[in-house]
């Protein structure tokens, strides 16, 4: 014997309920969402050495050495200046070529010779020294119209020779160093008048 099928329910089944949304999230205040700390080692202190020092060190010797070479262009140009400023015509005065400027040129040594000369009055001539300067003056007789004039001037004394003890002859002897033109003169003037000296 079978049985009947069961009997449809009288009501429908209820449909399913929808998902429930989760809660919002509330954000934390701030700082508070930092992790945790933690201790830092301990380590030595870095010490900056090598390349910064040798670089500082050369910056220090540039600036010595540029305020230096500012102080010696400074004295340079104090230097000039007022020179040129005090000499005027130093400062306008056109510069030449070197070639354009007269060239100096040393007098050629004069040739010089002994020459003995009488002198008429020989208490004039023990007056004398060796070295001593003397200007020789030949003296015309006035009787024939002859007159002082100068012969050598400023010529130096060699030697004064010992007189000879001849009576005959008057004067004293003296040696003169002196060029060859004046010793031609004093030769001429010692035959034609009598010669004296005068100490320079």
């Amino acid at each position: 014997m079978s049985l009947p099928p069961p009997s449809s329910p009288a009501f429908p089944p209820p449909p399913p309920s929808p998902a429930v949304p989760p809660p919002p999230r509330v954000p934390r205040p701030l700082g508070t969402d930092a992790p945790a700390t933690c201790e830092v080692p301990h380590f030595d202190p870095v010490r900056v050495g090598g390349a910064g020092h040798r670089l500082g060190r050369l910056l220090r010797h540039r600036r010595r050495a540029l305020a230096a070479g500012l102080a010696v262009t400074a004295a340079a140009l104090v230097a000039a200046g007022p020179r040129a400023a005090t000499d005027p015509a130093r400062a306008e005065r056109p510069r030449k070529h070197p070639a354009t400027q007269p060239v100096r040129r040393h007098a050629p040594p004069v040739d010089l010779v002994r020459a003995p000369v009488r002198i008429a009055d020989a208490a004039t001539v023990r007056l004398l020294r060796p070295g001593d300067r003397v200007d020789v003056v030949a003296a015309g007789d006035p009787a024939t119209g002859g007159t002082a004039q100068v012969v050598a001037r400023g010529v130096r004394v060699t030697e004064l020779p010992e007189p000879a003890g001849d009576a005959s002859q008057s004067g004293a002897l003296v040696v003169l160093s002196v060029p060859h033109p004046v010793a031609a003169r004093l030769v001429g003037a010692s035959a034609t008048a009598r010669l004296a000296v005068t100490m320079c």
